[in-house]
């Protein structure tokens, strides 16, 4: 196993209890424990090898586990710090199964194997160890909890709706219904409790990284008044994706030890056996990665997955524990990649009652179930009114902190901050992305909560400012993330860093290369977050480095994704307000394409047109045409409307640097900026899919660039003031 891993599958069942003291009949148990798990690997064996046991075996299988169900119950009942009374932890886990179960199968579709195979993990991590406050979700220090397997969001509704959260039984009756609290997949916003949307692999686990960097940075800040551990739930599929190794990777690096992830390896993926397709060391790679490992706890030993868990949280590296379960746990379909999904059917889910000895109708739930669970209720608020007499402590001798604190914690942005933001002179001549630079400059000292990285593009994407230091493992209090060639990790760490609170993050990298954050920047969208992402490179400007590195589609694919505003800023004034605007969103995440060429700051720019989207940047009385662009290209059309002057021709010119903010505006507005009977030509350096909203008539590129000098390229594929009034005057022609 090499020194950097541990294995818990020798641990003795039961060895200790939740106060630490051995439990009486422990060494009674261990072995009809032994021999209950035994049973449970030839149930798993049969179905792996695609056969079905004999009814007597089941029905032999079935008395003996009920049997050690008793004598477990009986003999090492966990004693309730909270009631000192035994509680019964295989019905609480029973009623996680069973809950899964009866939901998808009432709303005939969903994802009940996971839960079932992870419930007695789950049990353990939140009757145990999840510090959480079911009264007060949003209690700044609890401990974050994601489901990096979503599908399974029957686990995490279950254990909400049992714990206390304001998650009543009907909405689990609804489960996957129009309207509903319980969707297929976790939502942010939408359910109580959820921490961050999940569903696509990956994309939990990598979020998670995110949120432990925000702890982190925030506990060296502030001081232990943030102290909380991150904890996932994480699948095959999970560890499949590139995107979890890239974040994997990044979190090693990072030494983020409050970060804890208990796998299901249940060797299962939807097609079957995870060796079809899975099959190098999956710990073996974590413990590259510089994790803790822990190998092979068996997912159905409590004392086995408590025992990792405490060594996880001593550990100072992340952790990840291999929680060997068995997918659909005490169906007929245990152990085969067929439970992974869909409705068992009312035979299977009958045969699954009697094998788990539940008792209880659809969606009922024994007293004794809630009475286990919610104690997790005064758990949580001793937890909290300890936290808060530290608080109180750290007011008193910490006020100016404290004002820092809470005014994060309330997503207010420091008043007057505004001012900090630089102007610039009519007529300068710098690139958009080193105007950007310029802004952080002002902004970083104004702003204690902006963390910004970069994928190993930071000369280039201007995005560490000389009063920024790096977050490191001897450095937590940094403000720049180096995050490395990993784009797509970057961009589902910085929607974590968002969700956790108290920091307003923001990465770069080029344009092209969002095609490679893509499903992160979605999820930003999604879950209607403020994360700012710094596109530099923007165009065919790019020039030598030829088309594999010059955007064409991307501006056009991104402003297609609902709730994401993109800018693409004219000029460096243009682009201080794009901070502004993006700093000032709290409801959607933001995107700013930024030029690699030098850019003359423009006359006419209005700050209240270009938070409104878009505006008449130079007009002339009764105009015969408008030219409209995006970013460089507004110069280029500026150019062409003098070039059309001298031919008398009186043209309009409009900038229009975010489409989402004009597409806001009153009808009114829009028309006054672009009249629909105006006849008007569109100038952007990209695809002129999407133009025909507002132009009769593109110059764009519809093919992909060229390796040369940028003037070169801009010059031969048509970006030129004359080509520009050329194409005017042929759409005057009709």
């Amino acid at each position: 196993m090499g020194g950097n891993s541990q294995s818990f599958r020798s641990v003795k069942p039961y060895e200790d209890g939740p106060g630490g003291k051995k439990e009486l009949g422990t060494v009674f148990l261990t072995h009809w424990r032994a021999l209950f798990f035994l049973k449970t690997a030839l149930l798993w064996r049969f179905a792996k090898w695609g056969l079905a046991p004999g009814p007597l075996f089941l029905e032999r299988a079935r008395a003996f586990r009920m049997v050690v169900q008793s004598v477990t119950s009986s003999a090492c009942g966990i004693m309730s710090p909270m009631t000192e009374t035994k509680v019964n932890p295989t019905l609480s886990i029973s009623a996680i199964r069973m809950l899964a179960l009866d939901a998808v199968e009432q709303a005939k579709s969903g994802h009940a194997g996971m839960p079932m195979g992870m419930a007695p993990a789950a049990y353990v991590l939140w009757s145990e160890f999840l510090k959480h406050n079911p009264k007060n979700p949003h209690w700044p220090d609890r401990d974050r909890f994601v489901l990096s397997a979503g599908h399974g969001s029957m686990l995490l509704y279950a254990l909400l709706h049992l714990t206390g959260y304001d998650l009543p039984m009907e909405e689990l009756k609804r489960f996957r219904q129009w309207d509903s609290k319980t969707p297929g997949h976790p939502e942010y916003h939408h359910t109580v409790g959820v921490e961050t949307t999940t569903g696509p692999l990956g994309q939990g686990l990598s979020t998670a990284v995110g949120m432990a960097i925000a702890e982190h940075k925030l506990a060296a800040e502030f001081g232990d008044i943030v102290n909380h551990h991150t904890y996932v739930i994480a699948s095959d599929g999970d560890l499949m994706e590139g995107i979890s190794g890239e974040a994997s990777s990044l979190a090693g690096h990072l030494e983020l030890g409050k970060l804890i992830v208990l796998y299901d390896d249940n060797d299962v993926s939807i097609d079957g056996s995870t060796e079809i397709a899975f099959t190098e060391d999956r710990m073996g790679r974590y413990q590259a990665y510089g994790w803790h490992v822990v190998r092979e706890v068996n997912g159905e030993d409590l004392n086995g997955i408590r025992a990792a868990i405490k060594a996880a949280q001593a550990d100072p590296r992340p952790s990840i524990i291999s929680v060997r379960s068995i997918i659909g746990y005490g169906s007929p379909l245990a152990g085969n990649h067929k439970a992974h999904s869909d409705a068992m059917g009312a035979e299977k889910v009958a045969a699954t009652r009697q094998a788990l000895d539940w008792n209880y109708a659809p969606f009922e739930i024994p007293q004794e179930v809630y009475d286990d669970y919610r104690r997790a209720i005064p758990k949580g608020q001793a937890a909290q009114a300890e936290w808060q007499a530290k608080f109180d402590a750290f007011a008193k001798t910490n006020p100016t902190a404290l004002a820092e604190f809470e005014r994060r914690q309330q997503h207010k942005l420091p008043q007057g901050w505004e001012s900090a933001l630089p102007s610039f002179k009519v007529g300068d001549k710098l690139a958009t992305r080193a105007a950007s630079g310029k802004v952080l400059e002002k902004l970083v000292p104004a702003l204690p909560e902006l963390i910004g990285g970069s994928a190993d593009l930071t000369p280039s994407n201007n995005t560490r400012t000389p009063d920024m230091s790096d977050f490191t493992p001897s450095n937590p209090a940094g403000r720049y993330v180096r995050y490395g060639v990993r784009e797509h990790a970057m961009g589902a760490a910085l929607n974590g860093i968002t969700v956790h609170g108290g920091l307003r993050p923001y990465g770069g990298t080029f344009l092209v290369f969002s095609d490679y954050m893509r499903p992160a920047i979605r999820m930003a969208a999604i879950m209607g977050i403020p994360t700012t992402f710094v596109f530099t490179h923007d165009s065919i400007a790019v020039g030598e480095d030829g088309p594999t590195h010059e955007p064409i589609e991307q501006v056009m694919s991104l402003r297609a994704i609902p709730h994401l505003w993109v800018i693409r800023p004219a000029d460096a004034t243009e682009t201080a307000l794009a901070w502004k605007m993006a700093l000032e969103r709290s409801n959607g995440p933001t995107l700013l394409a930024l030029t690699r060429q030098a850019l003359r700051v423009l006359e006419g720019v209005k700050a209240d047109g270009v938070e409104k989207g878009g505006y008449i940047i130079a007009n002339v009385e009764s105009p015969q045409a408008a030219i409209v662009a995006t970013g460089s290209e507004v110069s280029l059309a500026i150019e062409a409307q003098t070039l059309l002057a001298a031919k008398g021709i009186g043209v309009r010119v409009v900038s229009l640097p975010c489409w989402e903010a004009f597409e806001a505006q009153s009808p009114q507005y829009r028309e006054s900026v672009l009249p629909k009977l105006l006849p008007t030509l569109s100038v952007e350096a990209g695809t002129t899919l999407g133009w025909e909203r507002y132009a009769d008539r593109c110059v764009g590129l519809d093919r992909f660039g060229a390796s040369a000098p940028y003037a070169d390229v801009y010059s031969k594929l048509g970006f030129t003031p004359q080509h520009v009034a050329d194409e005017l005057e042929t759409l005057l022609k009709g």
